[in-house]
């Protein structure tokens, strides 16, 4: 029997890869090396060259921090106009190309009113014609002193509506406020879904069709609706119009490209009713019980949509001192309702979405405001003082078209008056800077802690 034999054979592996990565990281290494001194090499001769031509002194190092400090606030201007316009433009492209089925579940419609004997019969009238088969109007009467009881008694029973007759109820009780009231209405109500509003306001006659459909989603707790101004035709109450289409519906729309609407308008929203009682309903204990309940609602998980078909058409102030009272409480509410949920400020582990919201409450009520005043009065002062008046006439210019430009986008977009577009001119250096005045000293009276009323507009009535 033979014996196989077997052979040593002595095999030695090279690390290929392992030589190749080292030879890469050295070659990487020293290009970097040959990079960083051809700039190095460049930047010294910059300043060897430019160095007799430099003339060192506190007044040209304010001027070029001047500089730099008019630079990053035109950016953080863009930026925060782009990205609005961005996110809304993909948001219309949504809604545009996104079809949604009929659905059109039993609505009940409240309508708190407090001293609006006025405007009730209108508001209640156009309730009437809204084109939808299947819901109620609940009026709430808190506790009026004028003759509001008068006339929501007179429209109380079965009326006649565009789809058949429509069930109005009326309730009333002692004055509370309007968050009581809207409870009170809510809790009279069978239905699943509610929608409320002001007893000022008048809907137009797709707004349930449009704003109810959406809940066929699970998800939806909540539809913002567009407000619009109806007095039109004085100086104030245009720029409020422009404002509401511009400032307001737009930012709406860039939060709706994300489900998280961040206030709810008084004057139209629709609420899925478990949402609002998971919540535990409306709250008294701030100005905005809008943002509040929102915020409330959103914190749950629930996503708010924004529908700008479902239309409320509202009286807003004629007059700079009834304006800025109002937007002194609503500067103060949303304060308010931020400072409840302040625990969402600093733990977005909670609910991400909730704090990203608050964290653009934040920045529009109290660091925006702050911004564009300090802004406006530091270049001003800068440009008297170092003459740079044609610089801030450019600026002036420059803000003046991009609003411009975003009026026009927004008034093609919701199909409005081309009218309003020129009073984008004197929009934010007139109008939106008296604006984030009296929310700067509403922001210190806050915080102050002074005591405040709620107030309320005079209203003149006037038809749509």
């Amino acid at each position: 029997m033979s014996q196989n034999k077997i052979r040593s054979t002595r095999i030695t592996v090279k690390n290929t890869e392992a030589t190749e990565a080292e030879d890469n990281k050295k070659r990487h290494i020293l290009r970097r090396m040959v990079t960083n001194g051809l700039a190095s090499l460049f930047l010294i001769l910059v300043i060897i060259t430019t160095m007799p031509m430099t003339v060192l002194s506190y007044s040209a190092l304010f001027e070029y921090a001047t500089m730099i400090s008019l630079l990053l606030f035109l950016l953080v201007l863009l930026m925060r106009y782009f990205g609005l316009l961005g996110m809304a433009y993909l948001w219309l492209n949504n809604y545009t190309f996104t079809k949604r089925p009929d659905f059109q579940p039993f609505v009940s419609i409240i309508v708190p009113v407090y001293n609006e004997g006025i405007l009730l019969k209108d508001a209640i009238m156009s309730l009437l014609e809204l084109d939808y088969s299947n819901y109620e109007i609940i009026v709430v009467n808190d506790g009026s002193s004028d003759n509001t009881y008068d006339v929501a008694k007179t429209l109380v029973g079965y009326q006649q509506g565009q789809h058949g007759k429509v069930k109005v109820s009326l309730i009333s009780k002692p004055n509370g406020g309007k968050a009581r009231a809207l409870n009170a209405g809510i809790s009279y109500s069978k239905s699943e879904i509610v929608l409320c509003m002001d007893g000022d306001s008048q809907l137009s006659t797709d707004t349930l069709k449009k704003g109810a459909r959406h809940f066929i989603d699970p998800r939806i707790g909540a539809v913002a609706g567009n407000v619009k101004v109806l007095n039109r035709g004085k100086f104030y109450a245009d720029l409020q119009a422009l404002e509401y289409i511009e400032g307001l519906n737009m930012a709406r729309a860039a939060q709706s490209f994300l489900k998280l609407v961040n206030i709810i308008p008084g004057p139209i929203g629709l609420f899925r009713k478990k949402a609002i009682e998971e919540v535990g309903y409306y709250s008294s204990d701030t100005f905005a019980e809008d943002a509040d309940l929102t915020l409330k609602i959103l914190s749950k998980g629930w996503k708010i949509y924004y529908e700008p078909n479902s239309i409320a058409w509202t009286e807003a102030p004629v007059k700079l001192q009834q304006l800025l009272k109002q937007r002194y409480r609503w500067t103060r509410g949303i304060l308010q309702a931020i400072r409840k949920h302040k625990n969402l400020l600093y733990n977005p582990t909670i609910n991400f979405g909730d704090t990203f919201i608050l964290w653009t409450m934040f920045y529009e009520a109290l660091i925006w405001p702050t911004m564009n005043i300090v802004a406006n009065f530091f270049f001003i002062i800068v440009s008297i003082f170092y003459g740079y008046t044609s610089l801030i006439f450019f600026w002036w210019v420059f803000l003046a078209l991009l609003d411009a430009v975003t009026a026009l986008y927004c008034v093609a977009v919701e199909d409005e008056e081309l009218r309003l577009v020129p009073y984008s001119i004197v929009y934010r250096m007139f109008f939106v800077f008296a604006i984030d005045i009296c929310k700067m000293m509403s922001t210190i009276e806050e915080f102050l802690g002074l005591e405040m009323t709620w107030g309320k507009l005079e209203r003149i009535g006037t038809g749509k």
